[in-house]
């Protein structure tokens, strides 16, 4: 059975995009940057909603090929081209890149896919880990924070049914007060 981790930037008031669509907030030092495409790296199977992968597929397809790219950039984009992706969606039609759409019940198939045999999957949108947060389905959270207040937003956290406990299994500090936690679920 695949573990599932939901990890995104945060804001110090819990929130993965400001007001307005705004995401402009989170600054990435090269450490840090680092440190997401090392986790990539393990990741076998990305699902996304379509917000975050229409941001994601916006970039990354080409990432290695922008001009002045960091080698860190370079390495990341395709890691990210080869991961395979799943996207649910409604409203898109087609989706490209080593990437399916799913158009049907999100919880149902991400039950299915946890329910097969391959190393982790990570689950990016807070409105789509919103569901697999209530269905019990995160293994673990990963929270990096950044030390803004943007006072509304799409929150990394939404209402969730039953009370989940947690495991701390990792703090660190990155350049700018960026602080990583990571938790696992306790089963």
């Amino acid at each position: 059975m695949r573990k599932l981790i939901f990890g995104m930037n945060v804001t110090l008031d819990g929130y993965v995009v400001g007001p307005g669509d705004d995401i402009t907030w989170g600054k990435a030092s090269d450490e840090l940057f680092q440190w997401w495409t090392d986790l990539e790296r393990e990741i076998t199977l990305s699902l996304y909603g379509r917000r975050l992968w229409e941001a994601m597929s916006s970039h990354w397809p080409t990432g290695d090929q922008r001009p002045g790219a960091t080698p860190a950039q370079i390495e990341f984009a395709r890691i990210w081209r080869d991961t395979p992706k799943v996207v649910f969606s409604s409203t898109i039609g087609e989706v490209a890149w080593n990437t399916r759409l799913v158009t049907g019940d999100a919880v149902t198939e991400i039950t299915r896919l946890l329910a097969g045999d391959g190393g982790p999957a990570k689950i990016g949108g807070a409105t789509l880990a919103a569901a697999a947060v209530r269905a019990g389905l995160v293994d673990e959270y990963v929270l990096v924070t950044h030390p803004v207040l943007v006072g509304g937003g799409l929150p990394f956290f939404t209402a969730v049914d039953n009370w989940v406990d947690l495991n701390l299994v990792e703090t660190r500090t990155f350049p700018g007060g960026v602080v990583l936690t990571r938790y696992e679920t306790r089963r």
